[in-house]
């Protein structure tokens, strides 16, 4: 069997016990100096001023725009450009502010937003791109941040699936590019927690203090409430369990590199096409999905089943077609809607076995 990601053996790598007994013993539950640690050495690791630890991704993109109308830069129907071919929750963190989505076309190559579209979207009511580092490569983050500042739009990036992704100054990384980044740390992530967390990036002062606010019940000191806000805060017990795992972040993204690798150079098969990446910067995608093209998903899907190799859709419904946004189901989305019929997510972790990885190859190429 050839699961599609081993969490427990990905996990079973770290003493957490000893960490654990310290952090029983400090009696600091809620928020405390190990959250500190960590929102402290996540900001120095990405190349951000600061790092605010949230109860998830979908609350770190929440709390960014929530902030942002705080701060008069955004009001109810302002709209915001966004792909369409994401996961949902970066949606939701646009409707549930009373803002638009702009649903936005992904690029054939790489699934990641295609820049040279934008413009035709533009309308006045736009204030927000904001791009989703999909699959765990960054987006053209150059020719994003020039169409935001002839268009002075904000840019917030979706780093949930990119940890760690650079170009070539590791200095800076997902989430250090636009004006915030939002993290997920679901326990399937390159950098996953043992239970829900997220966390927000900026080099913003202000957006940074309005947002630990907000995540903290609208607090600015204990009882005294300031903003309409959430419990949005990160556990510090997932917080120790980051802290722990951040410094083999690196190492474990190299060992997806090679995982990718072996798959881009041996799958040989005519029904599928492999993914594409910046072959000059090839830390800039760290691998979180291995996703394939096939015409015969369907039976290819089937026939590694059969054959004990697990895969997922990742994401079988593009957003504007999904129930819950029926008021968007009218558009056509060709791009998207193309690929959602052909995308398929290969097993790929940093513990999955170069032989395992073999023999998967071994299996596609004998699908007829």
């Amino acid at each position: 069997m050839f699961p599609f990601i081993d969490l427990a053996k990905i996990n079973t790598r770290f003493a957490f016990e000893r960490s654990f007994s310290a952090f029983v013993q400090s009696a600091q539950y809620i928020q405390g100096e190990v959250c500190a640690q960590f929102e402290e050495a996540f900001a120095t690791y990405c190349g951000s001023r600061y790092c605010i630890g949230v109860s998830s991704g979908s609350s770190a993109l929440y709390l960014i725009l929530k902030a942002y109308k705080i701060l008069g830069k955004l009001r109810d129907n302002d709209a915001i450009i966004v792909p369409t071919n994401t996961y949902i929750a970066s949606v939701f963190a646009i409707t549930q502010n009373n803002l638009i989505p702009i649903f936005a076309e992904p690029s054939t190559q790489d699934f990641l937003i295609d820049v040279s579209k934008l413009s035709n979207l533009m309308n006045d009511r736009i204030k927000v791109i904001m791009p989703v580092h999909l699959y765990g490569q960054i987006c053209d983050m150059s020719s994003i941040l020039d169409f935001a500042k002839t268009h002075n739009l904000l840019v917030i990036e979706d780093s949930a699936q990119a940890h760690g992704a650079y170009f070539a100054d590791s200095t800076r990384r997902a989430g250090s590019y636009g004006n915030a980044g939002a993290f997920s740390f679901y326990p399937a992530k390159n950098l996953g927690a043992l239970g829900d967390g997220g966390a927000i990036t900026t080099d913003d002062d202000e957006l940074a203090t309005i947002i630990r606010s907000l995540g903290n019940a609208g607090s600015t000191s204990k009882y005294i409430h300031t903003f309409d806000g959430i419990n949005a805060r990160l556990d510090s017990l997932q917080a120790l369990i980051l802290h722990t795992k951040l410094p083999l972040l690196d190492s474990d993204n190299a060992h997806r590199r090679n995982i990718a690798n072996i798959y881009m150079q041996e799958i040989r098969h005519s029904e599928i096409i492999l993914p594409t990446h910046r072959a000059l910067y090839p830390h800039s995608h760290v691998w979180h999905l291995f996703v394939i093209r096939t015409k015969e998903r369907e039976r290819l899907q089937e026939y590694l089943s059969r054959n004990g190799v697990q895969t997922i859709i990742h994401y079988p419904i593009p957003v504007h077609k999904q129930q819950v946004y029926a008021c968007y189901n009218h558009l056509e989305l060709p791009i998207a809607q193309t690929l959602q019929n052909e995308i398929l997510s290969l097993p790929i972790s940093q513990v999955q076995s170069i032989e395992d990885t073999h023999r998967i190859v071994e299996i596609i190429n004998a699908f007829v």
